[in-house]
């Protein structure tokens, strides 16, 4: 993998959209994701088309020989295909395995984007108030600029969803937005918010 690194590049990472929806709050989260899913393709498509690379961060299920190709197809192979094949990874996609709710915990991520020369990140997908949440706390203290369009995230509990979207935006200084607000080919729209505000709230907790 070699891509030339520019200081103001964007990554577009999809979190736990790869997905069986056979756990236990499946039922509470599909509706969510029907929502999130043409709007996240959307946003997938304009960042391939502009090379901002599209970094698909997904749980193992428990899975733990597993490699990415291996979870595509188990989800594809499952009733709810038809939420994750509008989404789904293509040859030029990045993959990295987690096994645990922030994106970053013991991945390869950090790695993958200082060698991408990233600087900002846009998080979509999937816990909104869980695995969203904690890996936009995770983005923060790495100093990396957090965007979270509110359109492409999906939640289980809509008022935790809310709740989790100010904590992101006041304590981590993370732009929150709509997925049509993002603009690719013009990085800087993915900055943090005021970085005043998030040290301020930051040090006060």
């Amino acid at each position: 993998m070699e891509r030339t690194a520019d200081p103001t590049q964007l990554a577009l990472i999809v979190i736990d959209m790869i997905n069986t929806y056979d756990h236990e709050d499946a039922e509470l989260l599909l509706p969510s994701v029907r929502k999130v899913v043409p709007v996240l393709a959307d946003l997938i498509g304009r960042a391939r088309k502009t090379d901002v690379p599209v970094i698909y961060a997904n749980d193992n299920f428990g899975r733990w020989r597993s490699h990415h190709g291996e979870l595509v197809s188990t989800a594809l192979d499952r009733p709810h295909a038809d939420l994750i094949e509008p989404i789904r990874p293509d040859d030029e996609s990045l993959f990295v395995v987690k096994a645990r709710h922030s994106v970053f915990y013991e991945t390869p991520l950090t790695y993958l984007l200082s060698r991408l020369g990233t600087e900002q990140v846009v998080l979509t997908g999937q816990v909104t108030e869980q695995c969203v949440l904690y890996s936009a706390l995770d983005a923060h203290i790495r100093h990396l600029g957090v965007t979270v369009p509110r359109d492409a995230v999906a939640s289980i509990h809509p008022h935790l969803a809310s709740a989790a979207l100010e904590m992101m935006q006041r304590n981590m200084g993370a732009r929150i937005t709509t997925a049509k607000e993002i603009d690719f080919d013009h990085p800087d729209t993915g900055a943090p918010a005021s970085p005043q505000n998030g040290s301020a709230h930051t040090q006060a907790g």
